[in-house]
């Protein structure tokens, strides 16, 4: 299995876990301890990291997908009698999701240059002065 298979597979099913927490009844939230805001923050800049990786060549796609989720499931929320939507949840959620897409192209990006750069030098390595 390669890397953006991988990544693309956790992603997806990252996704559907957020969607769960996001809209399962209250007392069915999975926590992890944290401040909420973190929690957030974090699920939806692993989302956008995963997605960035798995998608690399589609920036703006993977950018506007994990935006339109992170308001998309926030305002579903006001669908259910417990849970309520907020501005403040929704700006959370997109400013971690886009910090984790700009992360994942950056690692993509990275891993690109330095791939290039290794193969120079292994190339240059098989030559003596």
């Amino acid at each position: 299995m390669n890397f953006k298979l991988a990544a693309s597979i956790l992603a997806w099913l990252l996704l559907g876990l957020i969607a769960y927490s996001t809209l399962s009844p209250l007392d069915m939230r999975p926590r992890m301890g944290a401040w909420v805001h973190v929690e957030r923050f974090g699920a939806f800049g692993l989302l956008g990291l995963l997605f960035a990786t798995a998608y690399p060549r589609r920036f703006l796609l993977v950018l506007a997908v994990v935006m339109a989720t992170a308001i998309g499931l926030e305002l579903l929320q006001m669908l259910s009698t417990d849970r309520h939507a907020r501005l403040v949840d929704i700006a959370v959620k997109a400013i971690g999701g886009a910090c984790g897409v700009v992360a994942g192209w950056f690692v993509t990006y990275s891993r690109h240059r330095f791939r290039h750069a290794m193969a120079w030098v292994n190339q240059n390595a098989n030559y003596r002065r």
